[in-house]
Formats: structure tokens, sequence, C-alpha cells
């Protein structure tokens, strides 16, 4: 990957935050119970899942420019959904998203090219570098708010 694809998929990652917040913008507390589509996942568990994803994502970085060659665990988004009391108040929740993305990033903007070029490896995907973190966790935001927003449309 390039230094100009690298600093793209960088400033996609650090809007992240801002896009869920304008998503999320003058919500009613019935919103949050909306789903943009059947089966799919409510605003308020959208937020949820993106404060666990962010967390995951955050450790899964520092095992990858911490240790040599780890293993990136696998989780079940549907069952940390179905266990982590997904229908609970959205603001700390908010708050732990933000926060990791933002020390994430702070690492990020000082990552030498070795470090760019670390690797592990991950049981679904194979092999998972911190360049393949990135183009996973840059738009992650991204389409959650747009789901987020569809959510808001279709109640």
């Amino acid at each position: 990957m390039d230094w100009a694809r690298r600093q793209a998929l960088v400033e996609q990652y650090t809007a992240g935050p801002r896009l869920v917040a304008e998503a999320l913008a003058g919500i009613a507390e019935a919103e949050l119970e909306a789903r943009p589509g059947a089966g799919e996942w409510s605003v308020r568990e959208i937020v949820h899942h993106l404060a666990d994803a962010e967390m995951t994502g955050a450790l899964r970085l520092r095992q990858l420019l911490v240790e040599d060659e780890p293993t990136i665990r696998a989780y079940d988004e549907a069952e940390y959904a179905r266990r982590l009391h997904y229908d609970r108040p959205i603001e700390a929740s908010l708050e732990a998203f933000r926060a990791a993305r933002r020390t994430t990033a702070e690492i990020l903007e000082r990552l030498s090219e070795a470090e760019w070029a670390r690797r592990g490896r991950h049981p679904e995907r194979g092999e998972f570098g911190v360049e393949t973190w990135l183009e996973v966790y840059a738009e992650h935001a991204q389409l959650h708010a747009d789901q987020i927003r569809r959510a808001r449309g279709a109640g």
C-alpha cells in the first residue's frame, strides 16, 4: 500500500466518530429502536456494536504492533449483541467508541514503515497485517453511520 492510500484510510478512520455523531444528531429515544431492515440491528444495537468492535479493533492493532506474528482472535458479533445487554443506554458506548478511535489514531499517525509491515494471522481471514487492519476499520464506522441513517429514514 502506498503512502497516499494509507493516509486516505487514516483520515477515513479518524473521521468515523464525526460521521456517527452526524448520523445520530437530534435522534429521539424512539428512533434508537429503528431498524434499517428486517432482521437488522437497531440504531441502539449498532452503537453498542461500534463500541465493542472498536475496542476489539484497538486491541488487535496493539497485538499486531507488539507481538511477533500474533493470532488475531475472531469474535461472534451476534453473540456480543445477545449477551452484552445491547438494550442499555448508548452514551457510554459512544464515549468508548470515540476514545478507542482517538487513542488508536494517535498510534497510526506515528507508525514507521517497519510497523506498517507487521503481520499476524486471523482464523477467518488468514494473513492479517496492520495495513489490512486499517482497510477493515477505516470504513467500519462509515458503513454503520450509513446504516443508522437508513434506519432513521425507515422509522
